[in-house]
């Protein structure tokens, strides 16, 4: 019942009360709770979720594939019960009857390659996560995660590493406009089903439930993006489902200032994001500056005004190490040089001469009592610095150099130094410096910059989806389709107005579609120096277009061919892996600068660390101990923080990665718990146990962590989660 119907029902219990009569008061509940307020739809809707990748297993619900060459039809939508399996073929008898015809409900055999697992929404079920590939720029950073599999089930499986955790979920779903761009039950759904809006909010309102069990329920947002044809029902679900919300808030946002034409309709200019606020989580103030071109009307914040408030932005001081494809030695032999640091001090003490090519620089000594630091990145390619010695040396004279922060792991320092355009900023005032630091440095801070918390109309060009969603994403992929992407520009704001004051921020994106979402987190990270994470799932789906013409050439979902051109393989990896790299798929540096703020070149890319899983799903009944854990232990990786090594097999006694520690054999709990107490950096220590009195005797030896029980048999351990996920 949503809190407006509520509200209703209690005036008219109040109202019973004050006339004396309890039993009417107690006649209304007992009514209203029979009856449904508000959006109504048929929330058990049926929805089956194919499992690709399951191995096929006596007892399994299955479904036939359509033979090859030939689409999707009634037939294939029939469910089947494995009675048996021999020699690859699968002996079937119906499942649920779903046709009249007596022929399809007689009992058959099948090829095994030939069916498919199914599971209804509501099955528990035991995934686990298996490592497609990695890039890795940024040192000991969070990765960004992206997961290709089906959000209902993921989000299940998320459940374990992040209930209560997420900062903030953001999500595109499909918006419903009867364009068969989206599949209800494996069947594209289009404008001439008549139980396209129930199927719709049934789909939704699974996903938003399992949702609300990750977001932490004292200061988080979830923010939702649509258009005109579901945006008023999908505001009575988020009321519905969301009753802790302290705020629902919509932003119109211009998408199209020249509008879509929609018949003889208005045309269509924008779209919505809906945000929901929980617990003290509000609007953050957004530095005007930052986001100057066509901002629409902001509440400004003016200095004098006792309401008002000043930011105190860091000012950004840049890496002296060169970023992205031009950087490497041989383009500019020149900029290959030693700096020599006093450690004790961490100051900059000498600048050494260049190197020319055939120069081996692990040869050079460095003067007695410093450290030669090079331009060399953290996978050991050999690069440049962005000025010369002469240049440094100018900068240093004035403060405007410095030893950034040291990297105990891989035992590197950063080198930082203050722009050109930052100190022209600081010359005419924008910047303001406060003093001097030991090591000689400027101390500085953003001057007056005025700060300002968005309304509900954005219209700047920066939203155009066309100019930097479609067209721009090609820059990244090139001629690979994907429709409708969201701008850019539009999803680093609507994330920056609710993570900006939160540098570590989870957010979490379960119809990530091409990857926008943790391509913004990137640009966020890069304009403050945040760790923020993102966790990304889409699925493989192809197009409707794209599907009829991959039937017509014998293939099939599940075929390599037609996995290759499935939006996660075709679009998100290669996408978020461009934007990291600052090279597309074919190995060209990406051409053009990033806009508006923070402009760097793309070729640049960011120094961030991503990984990709697909999800895999397994057999309860084959699961022994031990056989499932190489499956859940990206899940315990996650947990920890997305963070250095993963511990991905089993080991005597117990293992110990950067951030978390497994206990296998209690035999070894002595040594297990002194270990992870001698190393600060592990905050999650997972004890495998079936003995609940073990678990709570290691757990009270660490006060302070996060000490997790796995049961023996691994899966029941993630069984539990998925149910706990549902309630």
């Amino acid at each position: 019942m949503s809190q407006t119907a509520q509200a209703v029902v209690q005036n008219l219990v109040d109202r019973a009360v004050k006339l004396g009569d309890r039993q009417l008061a107690a006649d209304i509940r007992a009514f209203a709770a029979q009856r449904q307020f508000g959006l109504v739809f048929e929330h058990n809707r049926p929805e089956r979720l194919r499992l690709f990748g399951k191995p096929i297993m006596r007892g399994d619900i299955v479904q036939i594939l359509p033979e090859r060459g030939k689409k999707e039809d009634t037939a294939s939508q029939l469910l089947w019960r494995v009675d048996s399996i021999s020699a690859n073929t699968a002996q079937l008898s119906p499942y649920k009857s779903l046709s009249y015809d007596e022929n399809d409900n007689a009992a058959r055999a099948a090829a095994v390659e030939d069916v498919v697992a199914v599971a209804e929404y509501d099955q528990p079920i035991y995934a686990g996560l298996k490592e497609t590939c990695r890039v890795e720029r940024g040192g000991d950073k969070p990765y960004q995660v992206v997961i290709n599999g089906e959000n209902y089930h993921a989000l299940e499986t998320l459940a374990f590493a992040y209930t209560g955790k997420v900062d903030c979920i953001y999500i595109d779903p499909p918006y419903n406009t009867g364009a068969r761009d989206w599949k209800y039950n494996n069947d594209y759904v289009g404008a001439d089903d008549a139980y396209r809006h129930s199927k719709w909010l049934a789909f939704m309102e699974r996903r938003l439930k399992l949702a609300k069990q990750l977001l932490n329920p004292n200061d988080s947002v979830l923010i939702v993006t649509i258009d005109e044809k579901e945006y008023a029902r999908l505001e009575l679900l988020l009321e519905a489902t969301f009753t802790n919300a302290t705020a629902i808030q919509t932003v119109s946002i211009t998408i199209n200032k020249n509008g879509v034409a929609r018949g003889n309709q208005f045309k269509r200019a924008d779209e919505y994001a809906i945000f929901c606020f929980f617990g003290t989580a509000a609007p953050c103030q957004v530095d005007r500056k930052l986001y100057s071109v066509e901002f629409g009307e902001l509440e400004e914040k003016v200095a004098d005004d006792a309401s008002s408030s000043r930011s105190q932005r860091k000012v950004r001081w840049e890496r002296l190490l060169r970023g992205g494809p031009n950087a490497a030695r041989t383009a500019r032999p020149n900029l290959f040089y030693p700096i020599y640091i006093d450690e004790e001090s961490k100051t900059i003490k000498e600048l050494g001469e260049s190197l020319s090519l055939d120069q081996d620089w692990t040869t050079v000594v460095a003067p007695d009592g410093l450290r030669a630091i090079w331009p060399i990145r953290t996978d050991g390619r050999e690069a440049t610095w962005r000025i010369s010695q002469g240049a440094l040396r100018e900068k240093l004279a004035r403060g405007c150099a410095k030893v950034g922060e040291y990297n105990k792991k891989s035992d590197r320092y950063s080198l930082l130094y203050l722009g050109d355009s930052q100190e022209e900023r600081l010359a005419n005032g924008e910047i303001k410096l406060v003093g001097k630091a030991e090591d000689g440095s400027l101390i500085l801070e953003e001057q007056g910059e005025r700060t300002a918390i968005p309304t509900t109309v954005w219209s700047g060009t920066q939203f155009s989806a066309g100019e930097y969603g479609s067209r721009y994403i090609k820059r990244f992929i090139g001629e690979r389709h994907f429709t409708f992407p969201k701008s850019l520009y539009a999803t680093e704001l609507s994330l920056a107005s609710v993570v900006t004051n939160k540098p570590n921020a989870l957010v979490v994106d379960f119809f990530s579609g091409s990857g926008t979402t943790a391509h913004a987190i990137m640009r966020l990270n890069h304009q403050d120096g945040g760790r923020r994470r993102s966790i990304s799932v889409t699925n493989n789906e192809v197009s409707e277009d794209e599907s009829k013409k991959l039937t017509k050439r014998g293939l099939r979902q599940g075929d390599p061919e037609w996995e290759a051109l499935g939006i996660c393989q075709y679009v998100t990896k290669p996408r978020v892996t461009a934007a990291i790299t600052g090279k597309t798929p074919e190995g060209e540096p990406i051409k053009g600068d990033y806009k508006f703020t923070d402009e760097f070149p793309m070729a640049d890319g960011f120094e961030e660390n991503a990984v990709f899983f697909d999800l895999t799903y397994e057999d309860p009944d084959a699961v022994e101990l031990g056989v499932a854990f190489e499956e859940i232990a990206p899940l315990l990786w996650l947990r920890a923080g997305s963070r250095g090594r993963v511990i991905e097999h089993e080991q005597p006694g117990f293992a110990a990665a950067d951030t978390y520690a497994v206990l296998f054999d209690f035999a070894a709990v002595g040594a297990f718990v002194s270990a992870v107490k001698g190393d600060p950096g592990i905050a999650c220590a997972y004890v495998i146990t079936d003995d609940t009195a073990r678990f709570a005797a290691v757990k009270a030896q660490l006060p302070g962590l996060d000490v997790v029980r796995l049961y023996e048999n691994y899966l029941q351990s993630f069984k539990i989660a998925a149910e706990d996920a549902v309630r």
